[in-house]
């Protein structure tokens, strides 16, 4: 596919051959509230190494109208297959293309919105990784940086927000015209637009003389519940403690955080203009942990501007060192800096991050954190766990290695040297080296270079007096998963082992050894002697990324005391290691609830009962025995239940708990009472039933049968908003009854129709666990559309539908043979294939654990 996928090569071969100085780009959105297209006019500068050379320039567009170059007029004909030919080059050349650019409701590009409560429309811009091309012709690759002026025409009493500060528009009547200034030089991929009715509310953030100007903003619908002084306080506390250890000013004029509709990812690092997912906009209770976790992505966005937007990878193969630096800095600055509500973020990183790299590295798709990037599709499907967090657990580990002083002092030369540059691994492994003084490069082949997760058991041997005779940390290198390419190897780790003891009821740590564990075993003599601990963990702190295991002892003391721990650290890896078990067929899916019902009940941090909650509910609808799954679905909603009606009133945990049985009733009476709760005849005291919750409440009485549409069409009126029709439409899809799924299924796989939004909530409204049956007939009409739709519909839409409505449930021999004739017959795109082959090994690992499951659990 050229054009629409540039290969590295021909990356490499146009940024050889060109240095582009500056676009002007000028839009005029001034039809926006009726859609369809805008005008786009690009007047691009840039000098050729080579005269007479040819190259082209990028743009996906319904129709060009004008292609000038040098003076001269290009047939319309030289724009083809998403790319504009650009022949006879001069040393310096002058560029302008008219181009009818469109709308889109897909998140790609200049996404178009319109809100129901107001009837109002509202825009904004996504371009990582090649969608600057959907909205002005660019040479769309991030090693070509730019100075970027943007021109706006859009409609009078909008806000139109960019790279550069908002400049006074001018003009009257119906449209007003925003002239921006240039921005620094950056990659396209970071420019940024948002325009519309916007409102925002505004502060500074101010260190000796140094003023930078701060906006937040979203839709006028949500502003009620928009909390901007604790968006801002959280902002400035990253503002300090990333200038302190990066030795270097915030780059850009100003920093605007605008929280948009239908946003695909969490948030983008638009230079000076960040976007998130207005989710973040919280118009229910929430817990903890989603403060937790928008602040987390605060500070990752903020991060960028350093690590991405000033220093920027020269090509995707580098896409780690943005997105794991920021990672990893955004929960240091959490676990560090002064007045941080959360300094435990180190646990939260454990339980949900690590665990989510844990379950990448451990697909037939996993990939070195220094990835081979051959084209545009390979890194739309990079975004992942082993690029995130075991990139930024290897960091994490790499500071533990060369101490943080080290790390922080090569941080701050490397953005001293290639400030507005464009680096790649050397760069940073050589500032690192210098002001560590030490040799990084067979750390960086064993880490960065190759994939795979090692596994670390203790093995020990206790005499008849209780005192341990011997001790070793095992390594293995498990397999790569068929298809994955490479070779499982051993790696140097750095870790502790943490000694417990139970002490008036608390797990309470009593030593703990740090060492270094290389090759298959690694002796322990510290601990010979010692009377044995009621608990030994390896890993302790998480000084490394490696998958744990606990000896028979110790997971039996475990099992009756997670939640005893006396701090969170402990007990999120306890909690990883007998997850990791479970999945990996180590532990049965029963003994697992067991461990969960006991340790949740004494859990304290909410972001891990939020995370255990998920992972029982998953383990139980793929991992049980058949067989066994009905009574322990039962036994888990009981719980569920019983913890709701006995947590604290109007606590976190309460929410969590009404949460988590609103995703797990199942008997008359948990359904009445889900009923009871939504129309008011029923109340727990302090539980707020707010909108949210009641979503919540309808969609699992939907999906039992006992909502029907005029129950999902009153819960519409009453939340009359875009999130409401979100929901209703999940509500729908989630019926059970066949007209439901065929319905939801055409809306998805037949129309084009719907925004990302609401196909996403129609997609998982359609697949329930509890009707595997209703389903067993989309597993042949998936493999019959899914070339298809890839073919024919955008990156996000095919990624959603792919991986969404994937045959997850029907966990079979059947369905593995289903996949692999159609991975045989269809010939599929190396990118199509990564998320099919990736939802077949769910299914694989879904069947080894009912195996054990079946074999291995008690009752």
């Amino acid at each position: 596919m050229p054009g629409t996928n540039l290969t590295r090569a021909e990356a490499r071969t146009r940024a050889e051959l060109l240095n582009v100085e500056a676009y002007d780009v000028e839009l005029d959105l001034s039809s926006a509230r009726e859609g369809g297209t805008f005008r786009s006019t690009t007047v691009v500068r840039f000098s050729a190494t080579t005269p007479g050379a040819s190259s082209f320039i990028d743009l996906i567009a319904p129709a060009v109208t004008e292609i000038v170059l040098n003076g001269e007029a290009l047939p319309l004909s030289g724009f083809a297959d998403s790319r504009i030919a650009l022949p006879g080059l001069r040393a310096e050349n002058e560029l302008r293309v008219v181009a009818d650019c469109a709308y889109t409701n897909t998140g790609e590009g200049l996404h178009r919105f319109v809100d129901p409560v107001d009837g109002e429309t509202y825009l904004y811009t996504q371009f990582e990784v090649p969608d600057a091309r959907r909205v002005f012709a660019v040479f769309e690759q991030p090693d070509l940086k730019a100075a970027f002026r943007f021109t706006v025409t859009a409609p009078t009493g909008w806000v139109v927000v960019s790279n550069s500060p908002t400049p006074e528009p001018v003009g009257e009547g119906d449209t007003q015209v925003w002239s921006f200034e240039p921005t620094p030089r950056m990659s396209s991929y970071i420019t940024a637009l948002v325009a519309g009715p916007y409102v925002g509310v505004f502060d500074e953030y101010a260190a000796g003389e140094q003023r930078v100007p701060l906006g937040v903003y979203c839709r006028p619908s949500l502003k009620e519940y928009l909390d901007a002084d604790d968006i801002f306080a959280v902002t400035k506390q990253g503002f300090d403690y990333f200038q302190e250890k990066f030795d270097f000013d915030y780059p850009f004029a100003k920093y605007d955080q605008l929280f948009v509709p239908e946003f695909n990812a969490g948030a983008m690092e638009n230079a000076g203009c960040v976007t998130f997912r207005d989710q973040y906009v919280f118009r229910s209770k929430v817990t903890d942990a989603a403060y937790e976790a928008r602040a987390a992505t605060i500070l990752h966005e903020l991060a960028h501007m350093w690590f991405g937007d000033l220093v920027t990878m020269e090509w995707w193969n580098d896409l780690w060192l943005n997105e794991s630096f920021a990672t990893f800095a955004e929960v240091v600055c959490q676990a560090e800096a002064p007045g941080s509500k959360w300094p435990h973020s180190w646990t939260t990183f454990a339980n949900q991050m690590k665990t989510w790299a844990y379950r990448q590295d451990q697909l037939p798709s996993t990939h070195p954190i220094m990835a081979e990037i051959n084209d545009l599709e390979d890194v739309q499907v990079n975004f992942d766990g082993i690029t995130y967090a075991k990139g930024a657990s290897v960091l994490k580990q790499l500071v533990a290695y060369v101490g943080q002083d080290a790390f922080f002092a090569g941080v701050r030369a490397y953005f001293k040297r290639h400030a507005w540059g464009n680096t790649r691994l050397a760069d940073l492994l050589g500032a690192l080296e210098e002001a560590s003084g030490r040799d990084l490069k067979t750390w960086s082949k064993a880490w960065l270079e190759t994939a795979g997760i090692n596994l670390l058991r203790p093995e020990l041997r206790i005499n008849t007096d209780g005192d341990i005779e011997s001790f070793a940390v095992l390594q293995e290198a498990p397999a790569l998963p068929a298809g994955a390419r490479g070779e499982a190897v051993l790696r140097p780790h750095r870790i502790a082992v943490g000694l417990y003891e139970l002490v008036d009821g608390a797990l309470v740590r009593t030593d703990r050894i740090e060492l270094d564990v290389d090759g298959p075993r690694t002796e322990v003599p510290e601990l010979v002697g010692r009377h044995r601990p009621a608990v030994l963990l390896l890993n302790d702190d998480d000084l490394s990324y490696a998958k744990i295991r606990l000896d028979e002892d110790s997971l039996a003391v475990v099992t009756a005391h997670l939640g005893d721990f006396e701090h969170s650290l402990p007990r999120a890896l306890c909690w990883a290691a007998t997850w990791d078990m479970t999945r990996d067929g180590e532990l049965a899916t029963r003994d697992y609830l067991s461990l969960a019902l006991s340790g949740l009940q004494r859990e304290t941090d909410i972001g891990v009962v939020q995370s255990v909650h998920r992972q029982v509910k998953l383990a139980l609808e793929l991992y049980t025995d058949p067989a066994w799954r009905e009574q322990g679905l039962q036994r888990w909603a009981a719980a569920c239940e019983e913890s709701l009606r006995a947590a604290e009133p109007g606590s976190d945990h309460q929410l969590a708990w009404a949460r988590a049985l609103a995703g797990a009733a199942r008997t008359d009476g948990q359904l009445a009472l889900l009923a009871g709760l939504l129309d008011g005849s029923v109340e727990v005291a302090g539980l707020a039933v707010d909108t949210e919750l009641r979503w919540s409440l309808l969609a699992r009485l939907a999906a039992t049968g006992r909502a029907d549409e005029a129950a999902i069409e009153a819960e519409l009126a009453r939340d009359n908003t875009s999130s409401g029709a979100e929901r209703a439409a999940h509500c729908r899809a989630a019926r059970p009854t066949a007209e439901a799924k065929a319905a939801a299924w055409a809306s998805v796989v037949e129309s084009d129709e719907l925004t990302n939004y609401v196909q996403e909530a129609v997609i998982s409204g359609f697949l329930q666990a509890d009707q595997r049956e209703l389903l067993a007939e989309y597993t042949a009409k998936y493999f019959a559309a899914v070339k298809g739709v890839w073919e024919s519909r955008s990156h996000e839409i095919s990624q959603q539908i792919i991986g969404g409505l994937y045959p997850a449930y029907q966990v079979s021999q059947a369905t593995l043979d289903a996949t692999d004739a159609w991975l045989a017959e269809a010939d599929p795109a190396p990118a199509l294939r990564r998320q099919v082959v990736e939802a077949r090994a769910g299914i694989e690992r879904a069947l080894k654990a009912q195996v054990a499951d079946r074999t291995l659990g008690g009752k």
